[in-house]
């Protein structure tokens, strides 16, 4: 298993990792899973998890991109191709999510439920079936938050296991989640272009790129990956510029840029594309094989 890449901080100060949201998010729950050595940074939105990262104030930065789920976090997607940060590792955490209120409140008493949107989306069966009216946190864990400050007993929030210990409420009922398979990936960015060795073990090469403007370039650009035999795990699209007519693409495949397959793709790729900027090169997780992403 090739060992997960590591920076180096500023002199004098303890490594930081940076994540969207407040103490008992998800995101909190993997890096300290992961990276229990780095202090963990909240951040209260995505924007500000890059400006940390990019201003040297954290090392690193626990960025969620997809659920099995709810699908991809959009917004990411617009800040990775101008941030100038890189994806040098993956990990996989498997959501648990959990309703919770104050102290002693029965579920009988609950009204609303409060949680991020994504977290409402992924947990509509017991929304429905108790009837209760879902209202939008900004986080998970803040919504738990939010819960035990209102001191109102109608209120509950859908949180991970670790906010109900924090934020002192107790658990109505446990992994609410619809389906069992409710996995997130998140991934690791640094300031620092960290690319993993070839023949190493499994590698993910993740980049992006635009086509040109022209009948069947995206067709033409991406026949060389299947020429010569590269398995591509992603590819998603996004407008750009508020132009209709300028699509960018995130792709990732499998393999490392000096694999002779890959490599060739590439050239073929770049004669069908205005840009191709590769943000990140790092072994693939473990935990990959088999998952819904």
């Amino acid at each position: 298993m090739v060992p997960t890449p590591k920076t180096q901080p500023p002199t004098g100060r303890a490594r930081r990792i940076a994540y969207q949201g407040e103490p008992g998010s998800n995101s909190d729950m993997v890096c300290r899973r992961e990276y229990p050595e780095l202090e963990p940074v909240p951040c209260a939105s995505f924007e500000d998890v890059f400006a940390v990262v990019e201003s040297g104030a954290a090392d690193l930065a626990m960025i969620p991109i997809d659920n099995s789920l709810a699908g991809r976090v959009a917004d990411i997607h617009h800040f990775l191709p101008t941030s100038g940060l890189h994806i040098i590792a993956e990990h996989f955490l498997r959501i648990r999510f959990h309703l919770m209120a104050l102290p002693g409140v029965p579920l009988s008493e609950i009204r609303t439920v409060h949680s991020h949107v994504h977290a409402l989306g992924q947990c509509r069966k017991i929304i429905r079936e108790h009837g209760l009216i879902p209202v939008i946190s900004g986080d998970t864990a803040g919504a738990a938050r939010e819960i035990a400050e209102a001191g109102d007993p109608s209120m509950a929030s859908i949180s991970p296991p670790m906010a109900a210990e924090i934020y002192g409420l107790d658990v109505l009922a446990e992994d609410v989640e619809d389906e069992d398979h409710n996995t997130t990936r998140f991934v690791v960015l640094s300031r620092e272009f960290v690319r993993a060795p070839a023949n190493n073990g499994p590698v993910v090469t993740s980049f992006i790129f635009n086509v040109r403007n022209l009948p069947a370039a995206l067709y033409k650009a991406l026949g060389g990956f299947a020429t010569n035999g590269v398995n591509m795990t992603k590819l998603e699209s996004y407008m750009v510029g508020g132009e209709f007519i300028a699509t960018q693409f995130l792709a990732e495949v499998d393999g490392h840029p000096d694999d002779p397959g890959l490599k060739r793709a590439l050239e073929e790729l770049a004669f069908f594309t205005t840009d191709i900027k590769v943000l990140g090169v790092y072994p693939a997780s473990p935990d990959r094989a088999g998952r819904l992403l």
